[in-house]
């Protein structure tokens, strides 16, 4: 059995790697990083030049129509860059949603602006509590004739500041379980957005107050919700992947260069032992992540537990690699002006992302019986 890419993905793939190579070398990630928006205006509309924007939607909005496999391989391009925007949250998370729940007029609306490039938008899931269970969401979406009326505060809500429309997780006309999600318009009345200081500046966060804003509801329920979280664990794993091979890559090319006691430090049995404990981690993730991505376009009866494994087992390998990789570089690694922190802090930002390692670990043993 093939375990591997097709020949159409290893093409995308590669292609992805240099043009990503080219557009969003370190020099334009800290361009954008220094925007009060940390945007990249110029890349977002190349990106949008090649399709890729609209790589999941389908054929009749305007989009490529491929699936959730395809997407993980721009994605892990995309991490292994560093790349700044809102591309992920809107292209794969926001898009996905609207695609599976979202009405033909709603689409037309969004999916297009969203393929062309014209429009973003970003998903809320997480409130104060930092709980992704529904029965902990406040934020509530009461009835309003054809549409609702959404009141609530979410966090950390990904380039917020800047979407057009906002995908909100929220408990249904005041059910105490189940969750659903609706789309917001950025500037209806009763929507309030403040950004937030992060951490990892190629990825900027808001907080987004409700106030009984006008919300449509995407067909689906807690169904589409849990795809959601599918969704976002593929992501975030594929993210951390193509992250995780950046930073190995910067470690081992400085060890190769970098003398210590008149050698290579790279020949020094330590760092040899810590780039080899890397690839003992980053290898076998591959196959994991590819297959989480397919499980969701087949709809294969372990999709979520496939994405959850993924999710815990990638953000983990991304945590320790970075670690490891700042460390073979020593005293340098740890300073501003040298480029491997982007990776340090985009692996804290994917770990607590759409679910730590521990809440999935926890999800994949819930799925399985445990």
């Amino acid at each position: 059995m093939d375990f591997g890419l097709g020949e159409e993905q290893q093409q995308l793939k590669t292609s992805a790697r240099e043009f990503l190579a080219d557009k969003c070398s370190t020099a334009a990630v800290r361009k954008a990083m220094a925007a009060d928006d940390g945007r990249a205006p110029e890349l977002e509309r190349e990106i949008a030049k090649l399709g890729w924007t609209g790589l999941i939607v389908p054929e009749k909005f305007g989009g490529a129509g491929l699936g959730m496999l395809d997407m993980a391989v721009i994605l892990e391009e995309q991490g292994y860059a560093a790349m700044p925007g809102p591309y992920l949250f809107s292209s794969a998370l926001a898009a996905d949603a609207l695609v599976r729940g979202g009405s033909d007029e709603l689409n037309a609306k969004w999916l297009r602006a969203i393929a062309d490039g014209g429009a973003f938008g970003t998903v809320a899931i997480v409130e104060a509590s930092d709980s992704l269970a529904p029965a902990d969401f406040a934020a509530v979406a009461h009835p309003d004739g054809a549409r609702a009326r959404l009141s609530g505060v979410k966090m950390f809500v990904p380039y917020g500041s800047a979407a057009d429309f906002i995908v909100v997780a929220a408990r249904a006309g005041g059910a105490t379980a189940d969750a659903a999600l609706y789309v917001v318009e950025t500037k209806a009345a009763g929507v309030r957005i403040k950004a937030l200081k992060n951490l990892d500046l190629t990825r900027r966060v808001a907080r987004v107050e409700f106030d009984g804003a006008a919300a449509t509801a995407l067909s689906g329920g807690a169904k589409l919700y849990s795809r959601m979280l599918d969704i976002g664990a593929v992501a975030a794993a594929a993210d951390s992947l193509g992250g995780i091979e950046r930073a190995l890559d910067m470690a081992v090319d400085y060890s190769k260069v970098r003398e210590q006691f008149g050698k290579p430090i790279g020949s020094f049995q330590a760092l040899k032992h810590a780039a080899a404990e890397i690839v003992s981690e980053l290898e076998p993730g591959r196959a994991l992540v590819w297959y989480a991505a397919h499980a969701q376009d087949a709809a294969a009866a372990d999709a979520s537990r496939v994405a959850s494994m993924a999710k815990a087992r990638l953000c983990d390998v991304f945590m320790r690699g970075a670690d490891r990789a700042v460390l073979m570089h020593g005293g340098i690694g740890f300073t501003w002006e040298h480029d491997i922190h982007l990776w340090f802090k985009r692996a804290r930002f994917n770990e607590s992302y759409f679910g730590s390692p521990a809440y999935h670990r926890e999800r994949v043993a819930q799925l399985g019986g445990y």
